[in-house]
């Protein structure tokens, strides 16, 4: 039973303390975890608790990769250099804020199966398959490559998930499809085409 809340002050005739105070936050010990990581719990959503599990285990690690994608663009926006500078600048920003939607719907999709999203910054980066890139500055023709390498890792991972997952659970076959797959097939269309014949790589000999 919850304990009566502590009061500061001096007393009135009436019992009331005149500094009494219902506003005060009352902040809660951690106790240990109310649903441990890699386990699902089962809802009202007509899934089976094996195909909801599945779905959760391999949504994860598209959603550890999709983060470690998004904090790359960011990373590349503010280091970015070069005579393109600006539009480079722009350009992976507005594909960092394109990732950060994805991030979203993935980790919610994770929830609503039952399951728990992995979100911090180091049980991402231990789960994550895509390289981790240096902490200094790269060249610009580095940095587009990184990112396609990421892609293609995510691209191939969404085709062959969602083919795993397509008759069991069209939901989550639906957002890799419609929303991972094709966010990630246009932003790699958009930035392998400046490797194309631009003076940032040598030809093919």
């Amino acid at each position: 039973m919850k304990s009566a809340p502590k009061h500061r002050g001096s007393h009135h005739a009436s019992g009331k303390n005149k500094d009494d105070v219902s506003a005060e936050p009352e902040l809660v010990t951690p106790t240990g975890v109310i649903q441990h990581f890699g386990s699902v719990a089962r809802l009202p959503n007509s899934l089976g608790m094996a195909v909801a599990k599945r779905s959760v285990e391999k949504l994860n690690q598209i959603l550890a990769d999709t983060i470690t994608l998004r904090d790359l663009y960011k990373k590349h926006h503010w280091q970015v250099t070069g005579p393109w500078f600006y539009q480079f600048h722009l350009l992976f920003d507005k594909h960092f804020n394109e990732q950060a939607a994805l991030v979203d719907l993935i980790a919610e999709r994770i929830q609503l199966l039952g399951g728990v999203s992995v979100a911090m910054g180091a049980h991402v980066a231990a789960q994550t398959r895509i390289e981790l890139p240096p902490i200094g500055r790269e060249d610009v023709a580095v940095q587009l490559s990184r990112l396609l390498k990421a892609h293609e890792v995510i691209v191939e991972d969404a085709r062959k998930q969602s083919a795993h997952v397509a008759d069991g659970d069209p939901g989550t076959a639906d957002l890799l499809i419609s929303n991972v797959l094709r966010t990630n097939e246009l932003q790699t269309w958009f930035l392998a085409e400046h490797l194309v014949h631009s003076g940032f790589s040598e030809p093919q000999k």
